[in-house]
């Protein structure tokens, strides 16, 4: 079956199940098929399994047929080196771009980490820097999330931050002749964590001074922490290198919370911004309805031109 009629098949059929709602007062699906969005979504493993099935690629075919360009795979580091080619070589036959994977030195929950200058995480966060190289090789990946970690409770916070600065600095030498570039993302999650706000990720990038030192702009992070979403993205937009998104209450699909990223969307498009935006967030419903109302949702959003 082609992908297009695979597309037409996995999602009218579905739409028919939302009865009034979705598509139904809109273009159907099939409509926009092969049309690319205004911006370059970025999917995730496991997105549209229901539509597509549980192989990553088959997923990342059936979402180009969607209109989205691009994928981020937080796992890439965890997967092994065969899939990582297989996953970049589709993506290349496809012509749509890898977004960020994320840095391998640790796994949740972290621990104080680069925080404390310990030397034996640092070596450790050199050596799976060295190890990312390969990874970006295979997957055609130039963008690597990094979360320095944990607050280190015995030590004032100018220390910490230094801590981190020297350890970005001799990773962003390993990245800079490899155009990879790191995005250090400010989180949510827990108060525990080192790196939660945009000035203080900002910061850290100026005193880093290097290309392969950017921002991770989380929008769903940054509205629990700080609200204020546009104008803090207008203040770091120099250092902003990458987006992901999530609305909230509930870290969803666009228009299922409380964050009108229409306007977002806009904002940033009339920017100039030419990056990917990752979807790291769930959807607000199981199975292919879900995936119907997820793309209804971009479609949606997307439409600010």
């Amino acid at each position: 079956m082609r992908r297009r009629n695979f597309l037409q098949h996995g999602i009218t059929g579905s739409a028919a199940l939302l009865s009034g709602s979705a598509f139904a007062n809109d273009k159907s699906p099939d409509q926009f098929a092969d049309k690319p969005f205004n911006l370059n979504y970025a999917i995730h493993d496991g997105m549209f399994k229901n539509s597509a099935g549980n192989d990553f690629v088959d997923q990342i075919k059936f979402a180009y047929d969607a209109g989205f360009r691009a994928i981020e795979d937080n796992g890439m580091m965890d997967r092994p080196a065969d899939q990582q080619e297989k996953i970049g070589n589709a993506l290349a036959k496809l012509n749509m771009n890898m977004g960020v994977f994320v840095h391998g030195f640790d796994h949740w929950p972290v621990s104080t980490s680069l925080c404390s200058g310990n030397k034996e995480w640092r070596d450790k966060f050199i050596q799976y820097s060295k190890l990312a190289v390969d990874v970006s090789k295979r997957c055609n990946g130039k963008l690597v999330t990094v979360v320095p970690g944990n607050y280190d409770r015995t030590l004032p916070m100018g220390f910490q931050t230094s801590n981190v600065i020297e350890s970005i600095r001799r990773a962003a030498e390993i990245f800079e002749p490899h155009g990879i570039v790191m995005v250090l993302e400010p989180l949510s999650d827990t108060p525990d964590l080192f790196l939660r706000h945009p000035d203080q990720t900002y910061a850290i990038c100026k005193a880093v001074n290097s290309p392969s030192c950017k921002i991770l702009y989380d929008m769903y992070h940054m509205q629990r922490n700080d609200g204020n979403i546009i104008p803090n993205m207008d203040k770091a937009w120099d250092e902003i290198a990458y987006f992901q998104i999530g609305d909230n209450p509930g870290r969803n699909e666009p228009t299922t919370g409380e964050m009108n990223y229409k306007n977002i969307f806009k904002h940033i498009h009339e920017k100039g911004y030419k990056g990917m935006l990752g979807m790291e967030h769930g959807k607000s419903k199981e199975g292919k309805e879900g995936e119907v109302a997820l793309i209804k949702a971009y479609r949606d959003s997307d439409a600010f031109m």
